[in-house]
């Protein structure tokens, strides 16, 4: 296979009535986009979503699985398919189906169009299907704009582009998915922004609580707080390089040189 131009990040537990319908929106979302691969990060399924996937990889040569033999969370299954990604631009989805394929492309144009400086493109979603889910996400994104002065209004949403590089240099920690705008601003980089629409699950229920969340969620904004106090300049650095003299040609005392 050719390097592909974009790598889509999936990370899932439990998620096997999922698999193989956002598999196919993936694919038909990305084709325009020429090369891609997909990354399946199951981080330790003890439901058929590892048959699922095996299944699905039979017939699909750009369709890559890494498996966590024990649960670390969302976060550690996106640094998994991130170090293991091929392309220089990553798209990460949530695995249960609530965020649409369909807007990848537009994240991964709106990150281009940006330039090089630009880091992250973030989806928003502009509603959120259930009014509880609406209000936990109205809580915890308005915490966050306040402590951190964030202005992304929806930094919980699982749809972004991120450059490769531009992730790997992020401080690691649990959640991290949850703090990127904020983080990759951090780095020196620019964020841009693209409105998503949020769709019910595909198939099964969320494991997330708002009480789950939210005590966690508290000590992870103080740490992030803490990392963007502790940062006071990003440093542009660049390499140095001096074109070698061409050796001297020394005359020898018989008249010939070396």
């Amino acid at each position: 296979m050719s390097a592909p131009v974009l790598s889509v990040v999936v990370p899932v537990k439990n998620e096997a009535g999922n698999v193989l319908p956002l598999i196919a929106e993936i694919e038909a979302a990305c084709a325009p986009l020429g090369s891609f691969e997909i990354l399946y990060v199951d981080d330790g399924s003890d439901d058929a979503t590892p048959q699922e996937l095996a299944a699905a990889q039979a017939t699909r040569p750009h369709l890559r699985v890494i498996r966590h033999e024990t649960s670390c969370g969302q976060s550690a299954a996106v640094r998994s398919g991130a170090r293991a990604a091929r392309a220089p631009l990553i798209a990460t989805i949530d695995g249960d189906g609530q965020n649409d394929p369909a807007f990848i492309p537009a994240l991964v144009a709106a990150l281009e169009a940006a330039g090089p400086a630009c880091g992250l493109c973030a989806g928003q979603r502009t509603s959120r299907k259930g009014r509880f889910k609406a209000f936990q996400s109205r809580v915890a994104n308005g915490v966050r704009r306040r402590v951190l002065k964030d202005a992304t209004r929806d930094t919980g949403c699982g749809l972004k582009v991120v450059r490769r590089d531009v992730y790997l240099i992020l401080p690691y920690f649990d959640a991290l998915h949850r703090f990127m705008p904020a983080l990759v601003t951090r780095e020196g980089y620019s964020v841009v922004h693209v409105d998503v629409k949020d769709r019910p699950r595909l198939a099964g229920a969320s494991k997330y609580g708002m009480f789950d969340r939210l005590w966690v969620g508290i000590l992870d904004l103080a740490g992030v707080w803490w990392l963007i106090r502790r940062r006071r300049r990003v440093a542009q650095a660049r390499e140095i390089t001096v074109e070698p003299r061409a050796a001297e040609r020394v005359a020898t005392p018989e008249g010939s040189s070396r």
